[in-house]
């Protein structure tokens, strides 16, 4: 006979179908039915029993080892450790440096775990000994210095152009810092070759960037973005206010005395007033020509020159306490009167 049984297990309905009840055996169906509960047992998960069979793990601390810089040789090669430029680390400076604000009475933080100290750049790579074994391993792409070059004076003559330049060192994430492109050219006007007008010509152009004290003429030059630009530039002015200052133009040759910017001696009435006090001093004759007066030197006339200079400081510099002292001692000098006490 074919029946459907239904039992009930624990959170689960379990449904036999098809079972077969023999009449000599009542416990057939008990067998099958134990054999069904016994694979389908249900697991119950013991949190506790779990926990316990679990070791407990021992932590092992590593040995540390000692600091490099606690390590090092005090004869070790430096150039070696730090050959060139790099950001500063702790371990490998054998040093006890120090950096950084701390309020009074507080010592600067040390060299670990110091962002003042590797935020900026060093030059810990740049000791005595890398610069001259860097110096000899250079040497043999230099010439050697001119034996001629060997003082100041003879530098300043073949080289008279001097050409200043200005590098910085700051903490910032661009190593190019906007001040390094000036570039400043100084030469003097001794070194030029300029006759009387071009020299006057060439101080009218450069204006107060000639300093009459020292003979120096400074150009500088910062509106090029960059250092060669500007270089290029000084070079193209000096050049320029060179041969602008030959050019003669036409209106030049016809200037009058009264057109001229500063006062000439030799061009004005004071060289021809002077010349015929000298003559009737001496009792000559006082009628010379245009070209007798041009041509007369005024370096014969007894304290001469000196009057010349004082009056052309005079004129030329204005009145002040110096020039009118220097002027009056010239003409008593000329007239041949004692000095004033």
């Amino acid at each position: 006979m074919s029946v459907f049984i239904k039992y009930y297990k624990p959170n689960k309905l379990v449904t036999v179908f098809n079972a077969k009840i023999w009449r000599s055996s009542s416990t057939a169906a008990d067998v099958t039915l134990k054999k069904d509960e016994e694979e389908e047992e249900f697991r119950v998960l013991d949190i506790m029993r779990k926990t316990q069979r679990q070791q407990r793990k021992v932590a092992r601390r590593a040995d540390v080892q000692p600091d490099r810089g606690d390590r090092m040789a005090t004869d070790q090669n430096w150039g070696n450790v730090w050959p060139g430029p790099k950001t500063f680390h702790p371990s490998s400076v054998p040093l006890p440096l120090r950096q950084g604000y701390v309020p009074k009475g507080m010592a600067p933080p040390g060299k670990k775990a110091n962002a003042e100290l590797m935020k900026i750049p060093n030059f810990l790579h740049l000791t005595p000994p890398v610069i001259k074994a860097q110096c000899e391993a250079i040497k043999s792409f230099c010439t050697e210095w001119p034996k001629q070059l060997n003082c100041e004076e003879a530098i300043e003559k073949h080289y008279p152009q001097e050409i200043i330049t200005s590098d910085y060192c700051h903490a910032s994430p661009s190593i190019r810092n906007p001040l390094a492109r000036i570039v400043t050219l100084r030469i003097k006007l001794s070194s030029l070759n300029l006759d009387k007008h071009a020299r006057d010509k060439f101080l009218r152009l450069v204006g107060d960037r000639y300093d009459d004290k020292t003979d120096l003429i400074t150009i500088t030059a910062d509106r090029c973005p960059l250092r060669k630009q500007n270089l290029d530039y000084v070079n193209y002015l000096l050049t320029a206010l060179y041969h602008e200052s030959w050019n003669v133009e036409d209106w030049e040759t016809t200037k009058t005395e009264s057109d001229m910017e500063y006062y000439d001696f030799n061009i004005n009435k004071s060289k021809k007033n002077l010349i015929n006090w000298h003559l009737r001093s001496n009792n000559e004759e006082v009628n010379l020509s245009e070209d007798d007066y041009n041509n007369f030197d005024v370096s014969k006339i007894p304290n001469g020159p000196g009057y010349v200079e004082a009056l052309s400081n005079l004129m030329n510099g204005g009145e002040s306490d110096a020039t009118l002292k220097q002027y009056g001692s010239s003409v008593r000098k000329l007239l041949g009167l004692p000095e004033k006490v």
